[in-house]
């Protein structure tokens, strides 16, 4: 089982992580837009399950803990879930400058380089909501680090505006996995297209695809949007990728921990 550690930020502050596996590449986890809480935990549990370190920040650590911020009411009922995004939610996710991405991202990837069994080379990002978003903008600001991103029911990829997270994709050396949601208004097929062809006239690799009845934030086992279908689908492409980019430890018969490509 993982474990809750703390990462010093800029300034001082601590910012609260759930670190998960023993040994393996690292996979740098951004959350979605409801937080760090026990289904974030236990999906960084089953990716580190398949021979990775996989490290899970409460990026929304200016504004408190994680506990703090948790939802109270069960999101499994729309009208819960809808309540609570209803409730800040938003303002936090809108507070994730670049600038504060890329500082933070710096504490992410040097914490989990840091940790015990992670394996030197490249690392993963996969980001889940705006965690998608994140996990993009990361990988163009380390390129170096990052060889493969997924992003999953990510919404506001292409917008107006200087700050557009798809105008990084230049940037991105990284294999790109986009799993779209069918169904999310924040993510719309002229904004999928656009991202596509963002991606595209860039060079970068990339894989993606528009899940079916699938709503924003279907992965989300703790949530009405949840749709187990796509969600594992998800969890089968991200491996895929993951194995393709980083390798994955093989333990062999004597658990050298030689790498596998």
């Amino acid at each position: 089982m993982g474990a809750q550690i703390f990462c010093t930020m800029p300034g001082g502050e601590e910012a609260e992580a759930y670190l998960a596996g023993d040994r393996g590449p690292g996979v740098l986890f951004y959350m979605d837009a409801i937080g760090l809480r026990p289904q974030i935990e236990r999906m960084a549990e089953r990716i580190a399950s398949w021979g990775y370190v996989v490290l899970a920040p409460n990026v929304f650590w200016r504004d408190g803990a994680a506990a703090d911020l948790a939802p109270e009411q069960d999101l499994t009922v729309p009208e819960n879930r809808k309540a609570f995004f209803a409730n800040g939610v938003m303002r936090r996710v809108r507070s994730m400058a670049p600038e504060r991405i890329d500082a933070d991202a710096d504490v992410w990837l040097s914490v989990l380089r840091e940790a015990d069994g992670v394996a030197d080379g490249p690392i993963g990002t996969t980001g889940y909501c705006f965690g998608g978003r994140l996990a993009l903008r990361t990988a163009a600001h380390r390129p170096d680090d990052v060889a493969v991103v997924g992003m999953f029911h990510t919404g506001g990829i292409v917008v107006e505006g200087a700050d557009s997270p798809h105008l990084v994709v230049p940037q991105v050396r990284a294999l790109v996995l986009a799993g779209h949601a069918a169904g999310d208004r924040s993510n719309t097929p002229k904004q999928i297209a656009a991202f596509e062809e963002a991606l595209t006239a860039a060079g970068v690799r990339h894989r993606s695809a528009i899940y079916p009845r699938a709503e924003h934030g279907f992965t989300m086992a703790d949530t009405s949007s949840y749709q187990e279908a796509g969600a594992e689908r998800h969890f089968a492409e991200l491996r895929a990728a993951l194995e393709e980019e980083l390798g994955v430890v093989d333990e062999g018969p004597t658990g050298s921990g030689n790498m596998e490509a």
